[in-house]
């Protein structure tokens, strides 16, 4: 099993314990997006309690990668999946963030079709 399948299932388990069903080749499609982040440590998970973090995962991944609009409603997205994650959850891991991010808005196609 190759490194990047070992994350994949972690993350998935990961999943299945928080109750969060996934759709499997969408969360694979947006984990392997993120690249080699994923193995770094600092890189490849979210503090939802850093303003420049969430600026980088709205600006970055939202509006320069999915191409959304700029508005509350993506700081809204965000929140919420914070909350989903859970507040007192100190490692909220990128790849299902980013996977949680594109089901809150409905942009699964945009990955999908890439």
């Amino acid at each position: 099993m190759s490194k990047f399948d070992e994350k994949i299932l972690f993350y998935k388990k990961n999943m299945t314990s928080m109750g969060i069903p996934y759709e499997d080749e969408l969360f694979n499609k947006i984990t392997r997006g993120l690249g080699p982040s994923i193995f770094k440590r600092d890189a490849a998970s979210v503090s939802t309690s850093d303003e420049k973090e969430i600026f980088t995962v709205k600006h970055n991944f939202l509006i320069n990668k999915l191409g959304l609009e700029d508005g509350a409603y993506l700081d809204d997205a965000i929140n919420k999946v914070g909350v989903l994650m859970g507040k007192t959850n100190r490692v909220k891991y990128r790849a299902i963030f980013y996977y949680l991010l594109v089901k809150e808005l409905g942009q699964e196609s945009k990955i999908l079709n890439k």
